[in-house]
């Protein structure tokens, strides 16, 4: 685990998706190697905790550096100088 996303319930709050919705996803990333999941208790109450892999934290990166090209190309099209 290279980086601790939260508990379930922050997530859901702050993606603004239903338990359900939130769970469908987090199943896929879990599947794909790119999350752990890890279901524990907080005193009485039931908690999920979700946290990056090393595989997740990478696709993360790789992600990050697509979306700053992107952001490069629309602000200076075709090697132009922009607005």
């Amino acid at each position: 685990m290279i980086l601790l996303l939260g508990a379930a319930g922050y997530l859901r709050t702050r993606l603004d998706l239903t338990a359900g919705n939130l769970s469908e996803h987090l199943s896929v990333l879990e599947a794909a190697g790119l999350i752990a999941v890890e279901k524990g208790y907080e005193g009485r109450r039931g908690r999920t905790w979700v946290s990056l892999t090393a595989a997740g934290g990478a696709a993360l990166a790789a992600e990050i550096v697509r979306l700053k090209q992107l952001i490069a190309r629309v602000e200076n099209p075709a090697g132009g100088t922009g607005p």
